[in-house]
C-alpha cells in the first residue's frame, strides 16, 4: 500500500514542478513583453500561484517518505516563494 501512495504521491509532485514550470515560462514571457501584463493577465496569474502555493504549503510528509522526496517538497516551496517575487517584479 505504501508502495502505491508514494507512486502517487511522486505523479503529484511531477505534476505540480510541470505546473510551476509553465507559470514560470509565462512570467518570463510577460517581463519581456509589457502589454501582457494586463489586470486580466495579472489576476489569473495571481490566481494561479496562491492555487499552487495553497497546494505546495499544504502537503504533509508522511514517516515513509524518503528524505529526497522531502526534499523535493522543500524546492518546490521555495520555488513558488521566487516564482511570486518575480510575478511582483513584472506586475509593477
Amino acid at each position: 500500500m505504501e508502495e502505491t501512495m508514494l507512486r502517487a504521491h511522486r505523479e503529484f509532485m511531477e505534476n505540480l514542478e510541470k505546473s510551476i514550470k509553465l507559470l514560470s515560462q509565462d512570467i518570463d514571457e510577460a517581463k519581456e513583453m509589457t502589454h501582457i501584463c494586463t489586470n486580466e493577465w495579472c489576476l489569473a496569474t495571481e490566481g494561479v500561484l496562491d492555487e499552487l502555493a495553497k497546494l505546495i504549503f499544504s502537503i504533509s510528509e508522511p514517516r515513509w517518505l524518503s528524505k529526497e522526496d522531502s526534499k523535493k517538497i522543500s524546492e518546490l516551496r521555495h520555488r513558488i516563494h521566487d516564482l511570486y517575487a518575480r510575478y511582483k517584479a513584472v506586475k509593477k
